[in-house]
């Protein structure tokens, strides 16, 4: 797995509202070890947020609508996202094929 690298605010930071200027990560932490972001909740606003946990690649499957139906429905029951069911589905697929060999 390829090394993460700090993609944080760069220091010195600017105000925001009653949220003061941080000129250190240290310095932020501490402030929010020591308060709740709820204290601060007028001065936000919400924001759409798409979290993909560093997948690298995609891939296209062709599949017959009422497979696809299928799939959808599954994964429905399941409490999980289509993509999400089909991933696991092919890693578990994974692991028993370098198990058997």
């Amino acid at each position: 797995m390829s090394e993460r690298t700090y993609k944080g605010p760069k220091y010195p930071t600017k105000a925001h509202g009653s949220i003061p200027a941080f000129n250190s990560y240290e310095e932020e932490a501490n402030f929010w070890d020591t308060h709740d972001f709820t204290e601060f909740e007028a001065e936000t606003r919400p924001t759409k947020v798409i979290a993909s946990r560093g997948f690298s690649a995609k891939v296209e499957v062709r599949l017959e609508p009422d497979t696809d139906h299928e799939l959808e429905a599954l994964a429905l029951k399941k409490g999980m996202k289509k993509s999400t069911l089909i991933r696991t589905w092919i890693l578990e697929r994974l692991s028993q094929e370098r198990q058997a060999s």
